[in-house]
C-alpha cells in the first residue's frame, strides 16, 4: 500500500470517486456501470430467448418482445460494450504510453457520468409508461409511430450518453499524441494503444451523424419537424443513411480495440514478440478507414439501385483482406511459442474460429444479390453476434482476466476462470450457430414466437439452451470477482511475469501518479528490453522532481445532472405544464456549472519529492 494512500470510510469512498478525474478510478466506474448494464442487457435477452424457446409461447407479450429486443440491442451496444471498452482504456492506455494521466483529467470524469446518466435516463422507461419499442436502430418509419415516451428516451438518452462517449474519445485521441513518454515514437506504440486511437479517431467522426440523426428524430416526434415524415415531405430511408454513416464505424469502435486486448494478450501468453507489428497497425488503420465506406450494405434491399450495391458490396468484401492479416499475425505470433494456456489465453484462442467464422457470414452478406435472401432472417442475428460476442465479448472477458491485477492488485482465480470460459464458450457456440440454419430455413428476426411445424423448434430450444449457459457463465464470473475482492492474495507489478508494456513496470494498483519519473522508451516492449538487460526498473527521462496532480472536482456530475433534468423536461413539454421550466432549470443547472469551471482558478496541487522517496509504489527506479 502506497504510503501516500490513506485508508477511507464508505461515504469518504463513495464521495472520492463522485469526484475523482484519475484515469484509474474512472477506469473501475466504467467497469462497475458497464458491467451492471451488460447484466441487464444479458437480462433481456435470456427472457427473449425464453419467450422463443417453445412454439407458440407466451410467456412475454409481443409488445414487451418488442421493448426487450430494443433495449437489449441498445443496452449492449450503447451502454455495456463501448464503456467496458473504455474502462480498459482508461485503465491501460495513459499507463502504456507513459504517461501520468489522459490530456483533459476533467473532460474524463465528465465522459463517464454523461454516458452513466444517459443510460440511467434510457432505463428509467421501464418504469415510466413503457421502454422504446422500434429498435435498436430507431428506423424513423416505426419511431415516428410508437405511441407512449419509450422512443423519446430512447432519443434524450442516447444523446446524452453519446456526449459523454464523443467527449472521451477525443480526449483519448489528445492523450496519444501528445501524452507519451520520450522515445515512445507511432511505431513503438502497443497495439491496444493503437487500436483505441484508431477507434477514438472513429468516434469522432462516426458519433457526430448519430447526434444529429437522433436529434432530427427528436424535432419529428417533439416538436412538429417533419424530416422523417413522408405524408409531410420527409424521406425516412436518409434516416437508415444517417444511421448507417454512424451504426457501421461503431461495429469497429468495438472490434477494433478487441483486436488490440488479444494484440496484448497472445505475445505475452507465447512468449513471443508480436508477429508482423507494423503490419498490424497498417491493417489497423486501414480497417478504421474502410469502416466508413461500407455503411450502405445494410441497406441492400432499400432499392439503391445495381450501381451502389456494387460499390458497396466490393468494399464490404475488402474489409476482409486486414482483417485477415490480422488474424494470420496472432496465429504466426502462437507458433513455435512458449504458450501457456491461462483464461485470457483461452479467450484469445477461442476468439480466433469464432471470428473468422462471423468474418466468413460477413463476406456471404456483402454479396448484395444473396443479401435479397439473408436480409432480415436470423442469419442476419447470427452473424452480428458471432462478431460482437465472438470478438468484443471474447475480448472483454479476456481482458477482465488480463488486466484485473494490475487494476486491482489482486489475480482472479484461475479455476473459475477457466469454468466461466467453458460455460461461455460452448453457450455461445450453441445460442447462434444454429441460428445461421434457422435464418436460412427462413426464420424471421424480431418476431416474438413461430408455429409449430415450421422446422424452428429444435433450433430456438437448442439456441435458448446456450443462452442460459451464458448466463450461468457470467454469473461464476461474478462469483469470482466477489471471492477475489474477499480472499484475493495481493500481486507485484508483473504478475504474469511476461508482461511487455509499461502498464506491467508500475506497482498493482498503480500510484496516483502512476510513474515517478517518465520513462525513456527505448524500442519496442519497453518493459522487456529492460527485462533483458537485467535492469530492476525503467530508465528514466528525467531527474524525480516534485509532480503536478490536477483537483478532484463535482462539476462533472453536477453537469450530467443537469442534463438529465433538462430531458426530462423536453420529454414531457406537450404533456405537462411543469415540462418547459423543468428543461430550464435543468439546463441551467448545466451551463451555469459550466460557467463556474470556467471562472474557478484551479491550479492543482503539488506531491513533493521528498513523499515520493517514501513511497514504496510504482514508477521508475533512477
Amino acid at each position: 500500500m502506497s504510503t501516500l494512500a490513506r485508508k477511507k470510510g464508505f461515504w469518504p469512498t463513495v464521495w472520492d470517486y463522485l469526484t475523482t478525474v484519475d484515469h484509474k478510478k474512472i477506469a473501475i466506474l466504467y467497469l462497475i456501470a458497464g458491467g451492471l448494464f451488460f447484466v441487464i442487457g444479458g437480462i433481456e435477452a435470456l427472457l427473449m430467448r425464453i419467450q422463443l424457446a417453445i412454439p407458440e409461447n407466451d410467456f412475454v407479450s409481443a409488445g414487451t418482445f418488442n421493448e426487450l429486443m430494443t433495449m437489449h440491442g441498445t443496452t449492449m451496444i450503447f451502454l455495456a460494450a463501448t464503456p467496458l471498452l473504455f474502462a480498459y482504456m482508461n485503465a491501460v492506455v495513459p499507463l502504456q504510453i507513459g504517461a501520468r494521466d489522459v490530456a483533459f483529467p476533467f473532460l474524463n470524469s465528465l465522459g463517464f457520468w454523461l454516458f452513466f446518466f444517459g443510460g440511467v435516463f434510457l432505463n428509467l422507461s421501464w418504469f415510466l409508461g413503457g421502454a422504446p419499442d422500434a429498435g435498436w436502430t430507431a428506423y424513423a418509419s416505426v419511431a415516428l409511430n410508437s405511441p407512449g415516451h419509450g422512443v423519446d428516451f430512447y432519443i434524450l438518452g442516447l444523446q446524452i450518453s453519446g456526449l459523454g462517449t464523443l467527449i472521451s474519445g477525443i480526449n483519448f485521441l489528445v492523450t496519444i499524441i501528445n501524452m507519451r513518454a520520450p522515445g515512445m515514437t507511432y511505431m513503438r506504440m502497443p497495439l491496444f494503444t493503437w487500436t483505441t486511437f484508431v477507434a477514438s479517431g472513429l468516434i469522432l467522426f462516426a458519433f457526430p451523424p448519430l447526434t444529429v440523426g437522433i436529434a432530427l428524430l427528436m424535432f419529428d416526434r417533439l416538436f412538429g419537424g417533419n424530416f422523417f415524415n413522408p405524408a409531410l415531405g420527409g424521406n425516412t430511408i436518409i434516416y437508415e443513411h444517417i444511421f448507417w454513416i454512424f451504426g457501421h464505424p461503431e461495429v469497429y469502435i468495438l472490434v477494433l480495440p478487441a483486436f488490440g486486448i488479444f494484440s496484448e494478450i497472445i505475445p505475452t501468453f507465447a512468449r513471443k514478440r508480436l508477429f508482423g507489428y507494423t503490419s498490424m497497425v497498417f491493417a489497423t488503420v486501414l480497417i478504421g478507414f474502410l469502416g466508413f465506406m461500407v455503411w450502405a450494405h445494410h441497406m441492400f434491399t432499400t432499392g439503391l439501385g445495381p450501381i451502389a450495391n456494387a460499390i458497396f458490396a466490393v468494399a464490404t468484401m475488402t474489409i476482409g483482406v486486414p482483417t485477415g492479416i490480422k488474424v494470420f499475425n496472432w496465429l504466426f505470433t502462437m507458433w513455435g511459442g512458449s504458450i501457456r494456456f491461462t483464461t485470457p489465453m483461452l479467450y484469445a484462442v477461442g476468439f480466433i474460429p469464432s471470428f473468422v467464422m462471423g468474418g466468413v457470414t460477413g463476406v456471404m452478406l456483402a454479396a448484395a444479390p444473396a443479401d435479397y435472401q439473408y436480409h432480415d432472417t436470423y442469419f442476419v442475428v447470427a452473424h452480428f453476434h458471432y462478431v460482437i460476442v465472438g470478438g468484443v465479448v471474447f475480448a472483454i472477458l479476456a481482458a477482465a482476466h488480463y488486466w484485473w491485477p494490475k487494476m486491482f492488485g489482486k489475480m482472479l482465480n484461475e479455476t473459475l476462470g477457466k469454468i466461466t470460459f467453458v460455460l461461455f464458450f460452448i453457450g455461445f457456440h450453441l445460442t447462434f450457430f444454429i441460428q445461421h440454419f434457422l435464418g436460412l430455413m427462413g426464420m424471421p428476426r424480431r418476431v416474438f414466437t413461430f408455429l409449430s411445424g415450421q422446422g424452428f423448434d429444435t433450433g430456438n430450444l437448442i439456441s435458448t439452451i446456450g443462452a442460459v449457459l451464458m448466463g450461468i457463465a457470467v454469473v461464476v464470473l461474478l462469483i469470482n470477482v466477489v471471492v477475489t475482492s474477499v480472499k484475493g492474495e495481493k500481486v507485484g507489478a508483473d504478475p504474469w511475469e511476461d508482461g511487455r508494456s509499461l502498464e506491467w513496470a508500475v506497482a498493482s494498483p498503480p500510484p496516483e501518479y502512476n510513474f515517478k519519473q517518465t520513462p525513456l522508451v527505448r524500442g519496442l516492449d519497453p518493459l522487456w528490453i529492460e527485462k533483458m538487460e537485467g535492469k530492476k526498473g525503467l530508465t528514466p527521462a528525467e531527474p524525480l522532481s516534485d509532480i503536478h496532480m490536477p483537483n478532484s472536482s463535482i462539476l462533472p456530475f453536477i453537469i450530467s445532472i443537469g442534463l438529465f433534468i433538462a430531458a426530462f423536461g423536453l420529454m414531457y413539454h406537450n404533456d405537462y405544464s411543469w415540462g418547459v421550466p423543468v428543461a430550464i432549470i435543468g439546463f441551467i443547472i448545466t451551463f451555469g456549472t459550466m460557467f463556474l469551471r470556467s471562472i474557478i482558478d484551479d491550479h492543482g496541487y503539488h506531491i513533493h519529492k521528498e513523499d515520493l522517496l517514501k513511497d514504496d509504489n510504482g514508477g521508475v527506479q533512477a
